[in-house]
């Protein structure tokens, strides 16, 4: 089959690989119809996520068609139609059974090398290197997906790939960050960063009750799409971010301050992010956490920041000293997207939300390593990529 192959730090290609193949009983394949570049991709193609091996498939927010199910998946059949979601979760383990299909324990085949690092070790994840797995991503023509008696969600057929396939990641993640800021009427939320996650997290913000949504970015397309979505937005190029939102806000601050940067924010944004790049580049840091920083200042008293943005390793500076004392609640997590399947789908069938707004460019898998340029550089208005494998 051809897939997308990550080859070193900027060097992804489209090559042919051996097809998947059952492996476990619980275990199916698919036939992808529709895959998507995610952002935090874009932190494998830049060389910041350790443990990656050429060759290795990238992807994780796929969906397909179901083409052979393994003897002891009761719960999938052939032809069904199915989003995937990007956490790998066996659904019996202690945090499967409480909701945290993200914490699985029993997922990620290499979770003592993630615990030396974390202290423990998450689920294991689709194509995100062999830190969280080493599994097969989605971003190739078919995909073997463990544990498919407990992931993949059948989707009904009135409803597109492109109305449906953001449930695999972006919609959940944006949801589960607008989730965290436990919404009261009347509350403003500031969101760091207009991409996918963003974009994502300003309309479900607004669907949780938030009277207003401040959308910080500089990039005008993402700046234009959050308008479209009724937030007010900030440029941080142009505006001094904390005095802004101090002014909108009568001198309190944001309810809830949601960073959908993460680890590679604009080294121009500030000084703190010139910093941060060079303790990177100069391997005296892990992370760049200036909109961490920014979101803590920013956030009210006794207020929650929402964390999705990806972070890897250790970060510094952190004002834990105005976090302690204002009394502010931090809220993170790598989504568990099964938790969020049932209710999310039943959004997108009401007609509530239809998460296909956020695509801007659509490609053919052999186009892909290209529009992983695109996108990374954020040319030709690109917001989100989806890519049509078969």
């Amino acid at each position: 089959m051809k897939a997308l192959t990550w080859h070193g730090k900027g060097d992804m290609r489209c090559e042919s690989v051996p097809d998947p193949k059952i492996e476990h009983g619980r275990d199916a394949i698919i036939k992808v119809t529709a895959c998507a570049i995610c952002g935090s991709d874009l932190h494998i193609f830049d060389g910041i996520i350790p443990s990656m091996e050429h060759g290795d498939i990238i992807g994780h927010e796929t969906m397909g068609e179901v083409v052979e199910v393994g003897s002891q998946n009761k719960a999938l059949k052939v032809g069904d139609r199915v989003v995937v979601p990007f956490t790998i979760a066996c659904g019996e383990c202690f945090f499967c059974q409480k909701g945290y299909y993200s914490g699985c324990e029993r997922s990620n085949p290499n979770k003592a090398k993630a615990a030396k690092l974390w202290g423990n070790s998450p689920s294991g994840l689709f194509g995100y290197s062999h830190l969280l797995g080493g599994y097969s991503g989605g971003q190739a023509e078919f995909l073997r997906v463990p544990y498919a008696d407990v992931g993949p969600i059948k989707v009904p057929n009135h409803l597109s790939d492109e109305q449906v396939l953001f449930l695999s990641d972006i919609f959940p993640t944006g949801y589960m960050a607008a989730d965290f800021c436990n919404i009261q009427k009347g509350d403003t939320i500031a969101i760091w960063g207009c991409g996918p996650v963003g974009q994502m997290a300003i309309r479900s913000a607004f669907l949780l009750g938030a009277d207003r949504v401040i959308a910080i970015d500089t990039v005008p397309e993402r700046l234009a799409l959050a308008k479209e979505s009724g937030a007010q937005t900030l440029d941080f190029r142009d505006e001094d971010i904390y005095d802004r939102i101090m002014e909108l806000t009568n001198g309190r601050g944001a309810d809830a301050c949601i960073d959908a940067v993460g680890t590679e924010p604009d080294t121009m944004a500030s000084f703190d992010s010139i910093v941060d790049r060079i303790k990177v580049a100069t391997f005296m840091g892990t992370d760049r956490p200036h909109v961490l920083r920014q979101a803590i200042h920013c956030c009210r008293n006794f207020g929650t920041v929402s964390i999705v943005g990806v972070y890897g390793g250790f970060v510094d500076k952190i004002p834990m000293g105005s976090a302690i004392n204002r009394g502010l609640t931090f809220r993170m997590a790598q989504t568990p997207v099964q938790h969020y399947l049932p209710l999310l789908l039943d959004r997108i069938e009401k007609g509530e939300i239809d998460p296909s707004f956020v695509i801007t460019h659509r490609a053919t898998l052999e186009e892909g390593p290209e529009f992983y340029k695109t996108f990374r550089d954020k040319k030709d208005g690109c917001i989100k990529v989806v890519l049509k494998p078969n």
